[in-house]
């Protein structure tokens, strides 16, 4: 029967919400809402997280929210994103709406609002539900309006607070009222003390498996000493202070023996604390290691002998590091899955070797900064790890075409390859890779000057899942290698080609042609293409997204209103100002940024 509406008449309630959560985007959920007025209050029901800005007037936006998405259990607030709303970001307003479509219009736009303790009073009364609450830099809320949540959300297992004046008084609230609380993070807290954190170890000692402290200056160990006698369930610590010492460290280290994941910026902290994490904590899986001046290789011995199930291990400018310490990782560690190694100028290739050498199930390695760490090190690299998915390399002066072909002969299974400022690293190298990486999906290869066209047309030839291309910045880069890509990676979604100064427009005609599945491009600095290649590549890309080209020549106004009105899903413009006609910027504004701002 024509005009039947069999969809409604046929689905129960029950069968439209379960697949309103199996959309797999929000702009398909918002889409989907405006077919009738039951699936928008069928998707409003479904909805369980909501995003939102913080400037405004709190009190009856909350409200009017909490009153039409009832099952919210997780709620973003973030005072940077406020002129943000989580209902369709960077749409734009048709001219001509019905009046349901008006209200529709308006709802939306509902989470640009500034959270105070009046707001806070409004979620807990709106989203008794709520389980997780993230308030990003809400300077106006308070130790009440926190007091408010733990009264009537007793539920939450998730707290993040970023840059929020609440004191002893809310979080002691959290901990008498919240107890399934799961996950603290406090960063910024300034009026956070050792009182607070007490009470909130004590209330929610029995739950509590996440805790997270950064740049609170009045957490000192005595607080540690609290979460190490209460929390046993502990299992990720992240600490980021200049007040927390040894002993603090230790205690937890000896209270929580089910500690997996540790995260340490603390620069008074010494060998003393990591050796008793390294004798202590059985269980430990990740260990990240923040600009440590004060601890040798003592600590990564006592990593390496006691904590047999580590796989993640990340050193960030840590000096006094050196070879020994990473080999007694490897002795030790053989799970070890991913490692970094950040700026530690005293570990060479003598350890990096040792780590190819006997943990053969890593999958992602990092090297930034490693002036030391030459080809010889990725040889074993490639020898030993054949499970390895991830490559990233920046400013490693000694390693080159030698160390890459080791890894893509030997690491078939690659995946990521992101190299920057690698001057030794050319053309040889990439074409390995495109010969023998057929599972390849990320290649960056940014200011490599000696890679040229005939390595993208390896990569173009045997990678064909690749799905981000990154170039920017490899001059011999032109528009045979951008071809090549274009034909043979179908499944491109992002394109990096800024500063290459041979292409031109037949690229973009190529890429169009070929990558109709196209989301993100860099164009920037390309002085070659033009409004007329620019217009090929917008008229087939109709995912297209983003698009960053300024300092073009060739591009003008009548180019940028081209991309406007041609890409429906366009949500951001990078141009210069002077590129941009009046009626571009009536129509389309809030998506266009600026490169330079006038002063």
């Amino acid at each position: 029967m024509r005009r039947h509406d069999w969809i409604n008449s046929m689905l129960p309630d029950e069968l439209i919400i379960e697949i309103f959560r199996n959309l797999d985007s929000k702009s398909s959920r918002d889409a989907s809402s405006l077919v009738c007025r039951r699936w928008q209050a069928l998707e409003r029901f479904s909805r369980d997280t909501i995003r939102i800005g913080g400037s405004g007037s709190p009190d009856s936006l909350v409200n009017l929210i909490a009153r039409r998405f009832v099952n919210v259990t997780n709620l973003y607030i973030d005072e940077r994103l406020s002129d943000a709303h989580p209902f369709g970001v960077g749409r734009r307003r048709p001219a001509r709406q019905s009046a349901w479509a008006r209200h529709h219009f308006f709802a939306e736009r509902f989470e640009s609002y500034c959270l105070s303790d009046a707001g806070l009073a409004a979620v807990a009364d709106g989203f008794t539900k709520l389980e997780k609450l993230t308030l990003i830099w809400c300077s106006n809320a308070t130790s009440e309006g926190l007091r408010f949540v733990a009264q009537k959300c007793a539920s939450l297992k998730s707290l993040d607070l970023q840059g929020c004046y609440v004191g002893d008084q809310g979080i002691g609230a959290i901990g008498e009222c919240c107890k399934q609380l799961e996950a603290v993070n406090f960063r910024f807290c300034e009026g956070l003390t050792d009182t607070g954190l007490i009470e909130l170890a004590i209330g929610c000692g029995k739950t509590l498996k996440s805790l997270g402290v950064a740049a609170c200056d009045k957490i000192t160990d005595v607080s540690l000493e609290a979460v190490g006698s209460y929390c046993r369930s502990l299992e990720t610590l992240s600490l980021d202070s200049e007040y927390i010492r040894n002993k603090g460290i230790i205690a937890v280290a000896k209270g929580c023996p089910r500690l997996k994941n540790l995260n340490l910026q603390c620069i008074m902290v010494t060998d003393e604390a990591l050796t008793a994490v390294g004798n202590l904590c059985v269980l430990l899986e990740s260990l990240a290691l923040y600009s440590f001046q004060r601890f040798s290789d003592k600590s990564l011995c006592a990593i390496g002998k006691g904590c047999k199930k580590l796989k993640n291990l990340m050193l960030s400018d840590c000096y006094f590091l050196s070879d020994k310490g990473l080999e007694a990782v490897a002795a030790g560690c053989s799970e070890l899955e991913r490692l970094e190694v950040n700026g530690c100028h005293n570990i060479s290739t003598f350890g990096l070797q040792s780590i190819g050498r006997s943990c053969m199930r890593l999958k992602e390695l990092a090297l930034l900064y490693c002036q030391k760490v030459s080809d010889d090190a990725l040889f074993e690299v490639g020898k030993g790890c054949k499970y390895l998915q991830a490559l990233h390399l920046v400013d490693c002066s000694l390693i080159g075409d030698d160390a890459i072909c080791s890894i893509a002969i030997g690491c078939k299974n690659l995946k990521k390859l992101h190299i920057r400022r690698c001057y030794e690293v050319g053309s040889k190298g990439i074409t390995a890779v495109g010969e023998n990486c057929k599972y390849l999906t990320e290649l960056s290869i940014r200011f490599c000057d000696r890679v040229g066209d005939e390595a993208l047309v390896a990569i173009g030839d045997g990678c064909p899942l690749l799905r981000h291309l990154n170039v920017s910045g490899c001059h011999q880069i032109g528009d045979i290698g951008i071809t090549a890509i274009a034909r043979g990676c179908p499944q491109l979604t992002y394109l990096d080609v800024s500063v290459l100064q041979n292409l031109q427009d037949m690229a973009l005609v190529e890429v169009g042609e070929g990558c109709p599945l196209l989301q993100d491009i860099v164009l920037s600095h390309c002085r070659e293409i033009s409004d007329v290649g620019l217009a090929h590549l917008v008229n087939r890309c109709k995912f297209l997204e983003s698009c960053h080209m300024v300092y073009c020549p060739g591009v003008t106004a009548a180019g940028v209103a081209t991309v406007i009105s041609t890409c429906t899903n366009i949500k951001k413009i990078l141009i210069e100002k002077s590129k941009v006609s009046e009626r571009t910027r009536r129509r389309a504004g809030s998506i266009i940024s600026y490169l330079c701002v006038e002063i």
